[in-house]
């Protein structure tokens, strides 16, 4: 069944003062300014891209918990606006909590976007992604696109504005944004920038133009945690930071984030309350369930203490829709009468009119690939995530696979293929890591890749090594005599320049 729920998107214009700068080296730009308060919200129904599994075990319901890295206050402040930001980059924030509370339900994500000095108003498409682990080794198990209709664009009016842009889930909806502890205790979210309101050049050269567009912000409060915020960046090859997921400790200096994400995230952990049995649509039992778990996937609560044993599913069951393969149609029954007849029964209570019989969509596997016209159950048999029913690949992000990316003398960044190519480095097979179990300073799948051409041996082909090779022009030395002619000229140049890592 398709994932659909009831979801309020709303933003809030806050005061502060904002500096520019960009998540690449060639694009960094700072201004300050400010702005007075004005709040805006809107309310939208939206459908997941990405299929709902409720955990195996339902617990009972606990208080939520904010879960945040930046110390700035989402009522109004002082941010700095990540002007570079291109279309396609993502900001991510990842956090790690008691593994005792998992599995959790995201509640809000709320990320600060802004404009400084616009002349238009911006409208800017964007997506919210919920990963269990990190963004760069975990799993992607939601996407939420902005389409316009039923979850809004961003819009921003002209002049100088803050936006607290949030995504929340109706609490009284059955189906909600559950994520399990996959061995990491760790949970993450992001805000992309689908498409901005005016980028006509490559953001790697020009960077958008802070006249017409909105981009996320970090807190001015100077960057606390950089192993767990992350930019997913557009690869500008050797001429920009490191392509794909990578944490701010990762980048350089120059295209490192002054301060960390203005992002939270509100989520409720499971194991509190009043528990009992609950009967599900399928037939099955559940025990240990608080009533608002219950309801909330469609099941029937059997009370305060009770359980399985002593509770006849079969007997308490009510109406849900019941799908038929030959006609694809649906009709109100109970589960028992709907699989009497050769029925699939959907969720008790649901009307035929809000439930999806056999969806089909595009399905996002590890090795990066996407099928489309696949079931659910064929995409959970084969490890593959379903995007959702009537989805597209061409209109799914689905994560490359990433792996060990050698460079030089054991230096190591978890990349994917395409990227590690353009950084001219070599990628290891899949299932490589960056591990260093010996810890001798070198990863273990990278000591077989030693990097010719790295002059002063600090493990990077770059301009430091381009001076070095010019000092030594037209000697013999063999540092810098790369095809051992005797002598240092244009051939060890263009040997230096093809296997340039930045």
């Amino acid at each position: 069944m398709p994932f659909s729920r009831h979801l309020i998107f709303s933003t809030l214009t806050v005061a502060g003062f904002c500096s520019l700068a960009s998540a690449q080296a060639q694009r960094l730009h700072e201004a300050p300014v400010s702005k007075g308060g004005v709040i805006h919200q809107f309310n939208a129904k939206l459908s997941s891209s990405v299929s709902n599994s409720p955990p195996s075990r339902m617990l009972g319901a606990c208080d939520s918990i904010v879960s945040s890295l930046t110390d700035a206050d989402f009522g109004g402040g002082s941010f700095t606006l990540q002007a570079g930001f291109a279309e396609e980059e993502i900001a991510g924030a990842s956090y790690t909590i008691d593994p005792s509370q998992f599995p959790i339900r995201i509640d809000l994500l709320e990320v600060i976007a802004g404009t400084n000095g616009a002349n238009v108003s911006t409208t800017t498409e964007w997506s919210a992604l919920f990963y269990e682990g990190t963004p760069r080794d975990g799993t992607l198990k939601y996407i939420f696109y902005s389409d316009g209709k039923i979850l809004p664009h961003l819009t921003i009016p002209p002049g100088t504005n803050l936006v607290n842009v949030q995504l929340l889930v109706d609490p009284s909806d059955p189906e909600q944004i559950y994520l399990n502890d996959n061995g990491s205790s760790t949970f993450s979210v992001a805000f992309k920038i689908d498409r901005h309101n005016n980028q006509v050049d490559n953001p790697c050269l020009i960077a958008p133009p802070i006249c017409c567009n909105a981009f996320p912000t970090t807190d001015t409060g100077g960057l606390q945690y950089p192993q767990n915020n992350w930019l997913y960046a557009v690869n500008c090859g050797i001429f920009g930071c490191a392509a794909g997921w990578t944490t701010f400790a990762e980048l350089p200096s120059l295209c490192r984030p002054s301060g960390d994400w203005a992002m939270r995230a509100t989520w409720t952990p499971f194991g509190c309350g009043e528990l009992g049995s609950c009967c599900l649509s399928n037939g099955a039992c559940a025990d240990d369930t608080s009533q608002e778990i219950c309801v909330q996937n469609g099941g029937l609560w059997g009370g305060p203490g009770s359980f399985c044993s002593d509770i006849d599913c079969e007997a308490t069951s009510d109406e849900g829709p019941c799908c038929f393969a030959v006609t694809n149609g649906c009709i109100a029954l109970e589960a028992t009468s709907c699989l009497a007849a050769g029925g699939v029964p959907g969720p008790i209570g649901v009307p035929c009119s809000e439930h999806v019989c056999f969806p089909s969509g595009a399905v996002c596997f590890p090795d990066g690939s996407c099928l489309e016209d696949m079931a659910p159950e064929d995409a959970e048999a084969l490890g593959g995530i379903f995007a959702g029913d009537g989805t597209v690949c061409e209109d799914v992000f689905c994560p490359q696979p990433v792996a060990a990316c050698c460079f030089g003398n054991g230096f190591c960044l978890e990349l994917s293929e395409a990227d590690c190519q353009q950084a001219g480095a070599t990628w290891k097979q899949l299932d490589s890591t960056c591990d260093d179990a010996d810890q001798d300073e070198t990863a273990d799948d990278c000591v077989d890749s030693a990097l010719e051409g790295d002059i002063n041996g600090d493990g990077f082909i770059n301009g430091p090594d381009l001076s070095e090779l010019l000092a030594r022009w037209g000697s013999s030395d063999p540092i810098a005599d790369f095809n051992g002619d005797a002598i240092v000229d244009g051939q060890d140049l263009t040997y230096l320049l093809s296997n340039w890592t930045g």
